[in-house]
């Protein structure tokens, strides 16, 4: 049986424009990227595609399309994923098919554009009112970047809640690792540190006050991005401690139950 959504796809392709999203998403060698494939579709046609089809697209036709060798036909059933999600409200076990889904097909997830347009509105969602000690796990100890970005920015959901405590619980976890922090990391706590602070500023100034010594150059450029001038140039101003090794006594709050 023909696979709707992946023939669409496959049908939006622009071979013009492929060349110029490889460089965007750094495909090069040795480049986070590498060896990822494009057909050179831009987000809003792949939106146009999913809000057409994700009604009649199966799980069966999502394994297909997000085990695809296209980036975009991957992030195509991840939207379309978050669309069958975000429809099954009185169906838990419907939504519990798609985390477990998510899950299973992390390592298809290897970019940051599909973990940030993903991540929060399934996960994070889903977490709302559960255990997150699985963001604590991704973010702290999991496997790729990807993976640990996943548990940085599927908080999102719970800032935009006003729950704020696994935001920065979850981005102190990071100041313990090794050095020097992925640039991709770097922005993704800094960014949901400066979405925290447009909720409460005065907490985000408080933890920038104990750990700016230790927070790289990046992050911190990021998470204070909102502040004002004078406190953004205080910020930078701070004298950087010496960083050799993750701090092995540290132990992250205990999460939301």
């Amino acid at each position: 049986m023909e696979n709707s959504l992946y023939a669409r796809m496959m049908a939006q392709a622009d071979p013009q424009q492929v060349e110029g999203l490889m460089r965007f998403f750094k495909c090069g060698k040795g480049e986070y990227g590498e060896g990822d494939r494009f057909l050179g579709i831009k987000v809003p046609v792949t939106r146009s595609v999913v809000k057409e089809y994700w009604r009649h697209t199966g799980f069966d036709e999502l394994e297909r399309c997000v085990t695809s060798e296209y980036h975009e036909v991957r992030l195509a059933a991840l939207l379309t994923l978050i669309e069958v999600f975000r429809h099954a409200k009185r169906d838990r076990a419907k939504r519990q098919q798609c985390v477990d889904f998510y899950l299973a097909h992390m390592d298809y997830i290897n970019n940051w554009d599909l973990v940030d347009l993903s991540c929060y509105k399934l996960l994070g969602e889903w977490l709302v009112d559960q255990d997150r000690s699985l963001l604590y796990e991704l973010a702290s100890t999991g496997s790729t970047l990807w993976r640990q970005r996943i548990g940085m920015v599927s908080t999102l959901q719970f800032v935009r809640k006003g729950q704020l405590d696994d935001t920065f619980a979850i981005a102190r976890l990071f100041l313990d690792k090794p050095r020097p922090l992925h640039d991709l990391l770097q922005k993704a706590v800094g960014w949901l540190l400066r979405e925290a602070g447009k909720k409460d500023e005065e907490r985000l100034r408080l933890w920038l006050d104990e750990w700016t010594p230790v927070v790289p150059r990046t992050m911190l450029r990021y998470a204070i991005e909102r502040l004002p001038d004078d406190d953004r140039r205080h910020y930078l101003a701070v004298p950087k401690a010496m960083i050799s090794e993750p701090n092995a006594a540290f132990r992250p709050a205990k999460c939301r139950k």
